[in-house]
């Protein structure tokens, strides 16, 4: 089950967390996975231990939010089976104190960059008669998280962006979902926490983890699990939904 042989898998983010976690396990099911990711040290680490693992991979640094970048990355690359959504950025605050530039920021990244991704890849999806889009929306694109207001419109817009790609290609063999995690324990948490509560760290990963019902963080291979079905073709009859994995956080009232 969930074999992904021959497959052609492209992975924005791959380099580190989710997205690094998703390259692992798709590798591992013998998909040839591309990994697009603006650090090119860290997405050839992640290259290298699929490699060790006798998975194959490919590296191509890019900045999502630029087209003509995106769109010259997956010409190289041709054929594209799956593509999954996973670079994106977050940000801390409310409406009136967030700045023109990081909300510029995160429309940039979280949402033209999903949209760049898309238009560059469905044309190969069309060609080939098929494909499996798998965007990584949140759960604060759902529900209302303190001072996450351009975080939480940026995912809100993933979300909508899914449902019109699965509406528009579903006669074209096209799936499109999207995962909506709660707070998953990546590096980029650990470096969140040392720059806001230096001194504080683990009292406030206490206090995060907690916040899920069932009172942990994610892991990035729990996200990638959920990946794999989605992307697999015992997914097959799956398209234009938003899969919650959250430790209970959107749905349990403690």
């Amino acid at each position: 089950m969930f074999s992904l042989k021959q497959k052609i898998a492209v992975i924005t983010g791959g380099g580190s967390g989710i997205g690094k976690a998703v390259a692992m396990l798709f590798a591992k099911h013998e998909a040839y996975v591309h990994i697009l990711d603006m650090n090119e040290m860290q997405a050839n680490e992640a290259a290298q231990e699929i490699k060790t693992g006798g998975g194959t991979a490919s590296v191509h640094p890019v900045d999502v939010s630029n087209q003509d970048h995106v769109v010259s990355v997956f010409k190289k690359i041709g054929k594209v089976n799956i593509l999954v959504n996973n670079a994106g950025v977050s940000h801390i605050g409310k409406a009136h104190n967030t700045s023109s530039a990081d909300f510029d920021r995160l429309c940039s990244v979280n949402i033209k960059g999903v949209y760049n991704c898309l238009f560059a890849a469905i044309p190969s999806m069309l060609e080939h008669q098929g494909g499996v889009i798998l965007n990584l929306s949140s759960v604060a694109g759902t529900v209302g998280i303190p001072d996450r207001f351009a975080y939480s419109m940026s995912k809100g817009a993933v979300t909508a962006m899914t449902l019109s790609v699965a509406r528009d290609y579903v006669r074209d063999n096209i799936r499109c979902n999207c995962i909506s995690p709660a707070r998953v324990h990546t590096p980029f948490v650990d470096g969140f926490l040392k720059k806001n509560y230096p001194g504080s760290e683990a009292e406030m990963f206490k206090k995060l983890s907690e916040a899920q019902p069932i009172g942990r963080m994610g892991t990035p291979d729990e996200i990638a699990n959920l990946a794999l079905y989605l992307c697999s073709d015992e997914a097959s009859f799956i398209t234009g939904s938003d899969f919650t994995i959250d430790g209970g956080f959107t749905r349990l009232v403690m």
